[in-house]
């Protein structure tokens, strides 16, 4: 009998060793990671230098509270202002903590109360991220939700014509790329046509990039591919390789609303945290970084196109290192298969393989990974018929 609370459909398969790409199980299978912690091991599992700042860290401190100076989350703090939109900084946990700071913010500083977000989105499992959510499958149970919230259709630049009450909208909250919806990137007349209308309204662009951010996509953050100037972003995923940390990006206009009392975390910018944020930064955000994984990304998608040409296949999208295989049909099974071929992906609702590999993946593990892909694919095709 396991003492968990049973949340989770887990997979078969128990990890015992990971390093960079490859993970090996308990009886000593190997596998090619292509889920890393659903993008959180941005630089592949157990990195280097991460690894070596938190050991250093480790013998210094690991824990005072946030009523003291922290220079580290000072520097962390910088690296997020300097590659981003926003100038100030705020430490979490996690991707649903720094949403729920979000809507904290935005409300707070309008005055306002409405937060549009979209159909199919993922923001979180607290009430707030529960809230702001547009999957109705989600909130199941869990009785009544925080009010304020309204759902427009992703990707539909005049669905704002519908909106009511528009002058009591704090904010719009969007992902550049839906990930738990079925990895689909945003237009660019849609970001803009949202950028418009919050500009024109006097409400806050929160930009979600919990699984966008931190060089997923070849830029330090997905919205930068549109010339977008969210006022908060957040993240948290990617941040600190492994190791528990969000965060909340906000412009310095702000910063009366987040002032001393009115928002705060125990564990938020924790030391640990924050020696693994930076280690994390310093490579991602280098330039040259990127722009690896810009071309990395390009050559995943291409091999992608080229060799998945089956009638199964529905479409394929993404951008830089994410990508969604969309399926005629549930892909569990192929799911399955795919990790007796020793590739790990994962779902991203029924229909759509997601692939997540490490920012520092090698092409010849690209190529590998899409040959497994292009086998199973073609073994289902052949029982099908």
């Amino acid at each position: 009998m396991s003492h968990l609370f049973q949340t989770y459909s887990r997979w078969n398969i128990n990890i015992k060793k990971a390093k960079g790409t490859i993970v090996q199980d308990e009886k000593g299978n190997a596998y090619l990671d292509f889920v890393q912690g659903i993008a959180v091991c941005n630089l592949g599992h157990c990195p280097d230098s991460v690894t070596a700042a938190l050991k250093k860290q480790l013998d210094d401190v690991w824990h005072v509270s946030n009523l003291f100076q922290n220079e580290l989350q000072e520097k962390v703090a910088q690296l997020l202002a300097k590659n981003s939109a926003g100038d100030l900084v705020f430490f979490c946990n996690s991707g649903a903590e720094a949403n729920e700071g979000a809507v904290k913010l935005a409300r707070k500083h309008t005055k306002k109360t409405k937060i549009v977000t979209f159909q199919q989105s993922f923001h979180g499992r607290t009430y707030a991220g529960m809230a702001a959510t547009g999957q109705e499958k989600i909130k199941h149970g869990f009785g009544p939700m925080l009010e304020g919230f309204h759902y427009l259709p992703y990707n539909e630049p005049k669905a704002f014509a519908e909106l009511q009450d528009e002058k009591d909208i704090a904010a719009v909250m969007l992902e550049p790329i839906q990930g738990e919806g079925g990895v689909i990137p945003a237009s660019r007349e849609f970001l803009q046509s949202v950028q418009d209308f919050c500009r024109d309204k006097q409400a806050l662009l929160i930009i979600d990039e919990v699984q966008t951010g931190i060089g997923r996509t070849g830029k330090a953050f997905g919205y930068e591919h549109e010339g977008l100037s969210p006022d908060i972003v957040t993240v948290a995923k990617g941040l600190g390789s492994g190791f528990p940390v969000g965060a909340v990006i906000g412009k310095k206009e702000l910063s009366e609303a987040f002032s001393p009392g009115s928002h705060g975390t125990t564990f938020g910018g924790n030391m640990l945290a924050m020696a693994a944020a930076n280690a994390t930064l310093e490579t991602i955000f280098d330039r040259s970084f990127l722009e690896e994984v810009s071309a990395k990304g390009a050559f995943l998608h291409q091999q992608l196109k080229d060799k998945l040409q089956f009638p199964l296949v529905k479409d394929i999208r993404g951008k830089g290192l994410i990508a969604g295989i969309e399926c005629k049909e549930p892909v569990q099974p192929l799911i399955e298969a795919l990790q007796k071929e020793g590739l790990l992906v994962l779902p991203a609702g029924p229909n759509v393989i997601r692939l997540l590999p490490p920012l520092t993946v090698a092409k010849s593990e690209i190529k590998a990974a899409v040959e497994k892909l292009k086998d199973v694919m073609a073994n289902h095709s052949a029982v099908k018929q």
